[in-house]
This record gives structure tokens, C-alpha cells and sequence, in this order.
């Protein structure tokens, strides 16, 4: 099953792709808790144009909280500093956790989405959540197939973990991240794979906190969600 372009036409005007990536993610998901032992799970969490409203809720005379007491209220201190900040946009990932004890985050698998690589605000978001995870030991793996923007996270991940470069030819990719510690010493194993529409995905491994190597079908779990969501069999002209 190649990759499609979902990104462009004729496939973009025929097919949502963020409908697409919600399916994908959750076959991602079945797949894995088919391999996953007990004590484990995956799951889905996908979620598009986050906002977040803040609200203060007071009575007619100003008091918060509906208190009754005639004292006026506690006022805050204007902040020292206020700068810009950016939440996180589209969130289309699978996340894997050990549930003994209540659910711990042992892996995740992030299909990256237009708005996460559109501005260096979102790029960075996106890139910083990568970072914690990595740096929490968690097991990680990227899937970037969107076609109409050009940045590369991956390449930029590696470039703030100390190390520029990649062997990937263009900006199309899969790539997996393993923290371990070996001697002594912390390292980051990392696997890469061009990607390329009109041809087939890869089998990644992800690695979970605590050892346990899983297989990520991207191919199978492709060709389920193409099948699942009836895609035409278009949208591979681009390259």
C-alpha cells in the first residue's frame, strides 16, 4: 500500500486528512496492544486546534467564588513580566503506558500534523514535549508524511540533542528514539527512514521504558486505515 499525498489534491479535496490521522492513530493503537504483555496498554489521544479558556467566575458585587463576607477580595499583584507564549497545537498521537500502579507513560508515537512544523512556535512546542519525553526515558517514535511543509523535526531534534546531520533524503520520514543507559553513561539509539509517496512505510521499533521492544506496522496500520476509510486509490503523483 504506497503512501499517499493527503495533503494535496486529488486526495486533499476528497479525503480529510486530520480524519485520517484520528484512524491511523487508533489502528496504530490496536496493533500495539495486540503485541503489548500484561500490565500494558495503548491508547489514542488525539486532538486538533487546542484552546484553552481561562475564566474567573464572580458574583454581581465582585466577590470570587460566590463567598458572602463583606471583605473586600484578595487582589493579586500585577505579574513583574509578561511574555509570549505557545501551547501546543494538533495533537495526533499513540501513547503507551504500564498500568501497575495506575498508568506511567512507558512510549509514544507522534504523527506530526501541518500546524506542528507552520510556525517556530509550534515547531518549538512540539520539539520541547519531544524533548521531555526522551529525556524521561520514555521511548519515542515521529511520523512526519505531511507533504506541504517543509520543515524537518527530526533533523532539528537531533541538532539541539548535540548532533547536526541526518542520512534522510528529503523531509518525509519515520524515525524512532530509545534512551538508555549503558556503562554508565546515558545515550540516545536512533533509528531513521525516508519516507516517499508512492512507496511502501517502514516496521520501526519502539522501545518502552523498562526494555520491552515493540513493532510500529506503520505499512499494516496504513493500509487498515486506507482500507477502513475507503481512500481512493489517488494522491501518489507527488514526490
Amino acid at each position: 500500500m504506497p503512501l499517499r499525498d493527503h495533503f494535496h489534491p486529488p486526495l486533499s479535496v476528497q479525503r480529510h486528512w486530520h480524519a485520517f490521522h484520528n484512524a491511523w492513530a487508533t489502528y496504530l493503537s490496536s496493533d500495539l496492544n495486540r503485541q503489548l504483555p500484561e500490565g500494558y496498554f495503548a491508547e489514542p489521544n488525539v486532538q486538533f486546534s487546542i484552546q484553552i479558556d481561562v475564566a474567573t467566575f464572580e458574583e454581581a458585587d465582585g466577590n470570587l467564588g460566590g463567598s458572602s463576607s463583606k471583605a473586600a477580595p484578595w487582589q493579586p499583584p500585577d505579574p513583574v513580566l509578561t511574555i509570549p507564549f505557545s501551547l501546543g497545537t494538533d495533537v495526533v498521537e499513540v501513547l503507551i503506558y504500564q498500568s501497575k500502579a495506575g498508568p506511567t507513560l512507558a512510549g509514544a508515537i507522534e504523527l506530526v500534523s501541518p500546524a506542528n512544523k507552520d510556525r517556530p512556535e509550534n515547531r518549538d512546542a512540539f520539539l520541547a514535549k519531544c524533548m521531555t519525553y526522551v529525556k524521561s526515558g520514555i521511548g519515542l517514535a515521529l511520523v512526519d508524511a505531511v507533504t506541504e511543509r517543509g520543515f524537518n523535526l527530526h533533523e532539528e531534534f537531533l541538532t539541539r540533542l548535540g548532533q547536526p546531520g541526518t542520512r534522510l533524503t528529503g523531509n518525509l520520514y519515520a524515525a524512532a528514539y530509545r534512551p538508555i543507559e549503558r556503562e554508565g553513561r546515558h545515550q540516545l539509539d536512533v533509528w531513521e527512514q525516508s519516507l516517499a509517496i508512492g512507496q511502501a512505510l517502514p516496521v520501526l521499533p519502539l522501545w518502552l521504558r523498562g526494555g520491552i521492544c515493540l513493532r510500529i506496522e506503520l505499512e499494516k496500520t496504513y493500509e487498515r486505515t486506507c482500507q477502513e476509510q475507503r481512500v481512493p486509490l489517488n494522491g501518489i503523483s507527488k514526490t
